[in-house]
């Protein structure tokens, strides 16, 4: 084989193994966009080789996006074609596996458009499903990178998809001997660090650093989670990689103060930079950006609850990605990078109560995370007692 089709084939395999970990029998759904279809097709031999029943493509081409978002009727934007939904009912009910591609060759497509409008182009009941699908942990699935030469650009300010590769199997931790080993290794110490959380059972945790002051509450029984998430049928899948993160969903009605974005967002095929919002009882109340603001206030409208929070992620030093000290300007490899925070949707899994659930947990059919951490960023646990407990300075865990 040559070398690009070594890459292919390796992180194929960590894609089937470890981050879906499709099981025998199962039909396989690998989506991305066109030019993703080299990683995609390899994809697809390589959960043959594991004993899938059928593996199919779902491509995506955001130049019908940019088309609907200029040309089409405003009031049809953020629909859902109803085959798409039929496809995770499909997945749902044969509890089969659901592996997405990410990496955008074309980062700054709707750039020149109307942010509020591509901020509405998302499809809602097509994002509301599969978010419940997610929470009720009834597909096993995973993101994964493929590099591309319009993602290189984006990040190395030229085509060099030799750098991007590099850099990408670093943080995927393809370049060990033994990745498959190298991964259940790093999800045991992610799962050691939530269970230092879940012991300690924070009421809320408050970040504080240049731009940002901000509390935001946890439910009673929030629960930290950290890599590998199991199915209701007993398939265990790390959703994101890379991942580097322990995350939980906060009290969606306990948010109070300033938060400032620490790395620019490419989101919706725009850029978002130097992000600032302001909370006041659980909600964003006031949006500022140097770029793409109205790309997040369009995001925000699109849905009662999404401009409350889903999710809040710590990740420290010890990342492989933050190692890299690179913008990828993609989200799950930034917010693997240093902490994050997502508002819209949260996770239910994470939530064991059900009256907590109930009364706190977030439903939106919209979940955006953007990076709040870094060296000079403290993040504090506050214990049912009252007291204060650190749990990341100068970008390390305290706790764990």
């Amino acid at each position: 084989m040559t070398d690009e089709q070594t890459r292919l084939r390796r992180l194929a395999e960590l894609s089937v193994k470890v981050a879906a970990n499709v099981q025998p029998g199962q039909r396989v759904v690998v989506c991305g966009q066109v030019a993703h279809a080299p990683l995609m097709r390899e994809i697809a031999r390589a959960a043959y080789r594991l004993g899938a029943r059928e593996v199919d493509p779902f491509y995506l081409d955001r130049h019908f996006t940019r088309a609907a978002v200029e040309l089409g009727p405003e009031e049809s934007l953020g629909e859902s074609a109803p085959w798409n939904l039929a496809l995770l009912d499909t997945l749902s009910l044969e509890e089969g596996a659901f592996i997405l591609v990410d990496g955008a060759p074309e980062p700054r497509l709707m750039a020149d458009l109307p942010g509020e409008l591509i901020g509405k182009a998302v499809p809602r009941k097509y994002f509301a499903q599969w978010a419940e699908i997610v929470g009720d942990r009834k597909v096993n699935w995973a993101i994964v990178p493929g590099p591309n030469a319009g993602w290189a650009t984006e990040v190395f300010g030229k085509p060099d998809v030799e750098a991007l590769w590099t850099a990408v199997e670093k943080a995927l931790r393809l370049d060990r001997d033994d990745p498959v080993a190298a991964w259940r290794e790093h999800i045991d110490r992610l799962h050691r660090v939530a269970g230092a959380l879940n012991e300690r059972r924070f009421d809320s945790l408050r970040y504080r650093g240049p731009g940002t002051d901000l509390t935001v509450g946890l439910l009673p029984s929030s629960r930290w989670d950290g890599a590998e998430t199991t199915t209701t049928f007993g398939v265990a899948h790390v959703a994101n990689i890379p991942t580097e993160e322990v995350y939980t969903s906060p009290d969606k009605r306990r948010a109070e103060g300033r938060l400032r974005s620490t790395m620019p967002l490419q989101l919706l095929g725009t850029m978002v930079r130097n992000l600032e919002l302001e909370f006041h009882d659980g909600r964003i109340v006031e949006v500022k950006a140097s770029e793409g603001a109205d790309v997040i206030r369009g995001e925000l409208a699109s849905d009662p609850n999404a401009d409350r929070l889903g999710e809040v992620a710590l990740v420290d030093a010890a990342s492989e990605v933050g190692k890299l000290g690179l913008t990828f300007y993609n989200s799950v490899f930034d917010e693997n990078a240093t902490c994050h925070i997502a508002y819209g949707d949260g996770f239910e899994y994470c939530i064991d109560d059900e009256h907590d659930r109930e009364a706190g947990l977030n439903t939106s059919s919209v979940h955006t995370d953007f990076m709040v951490g870094g060296p000079e960023v403290e993040i504090d646990g506050q214990e049912r007692g009252g007291a204060w407990v650190p749990i990341i300075r100068d970008n390390h865990f305290q706790i764990g």
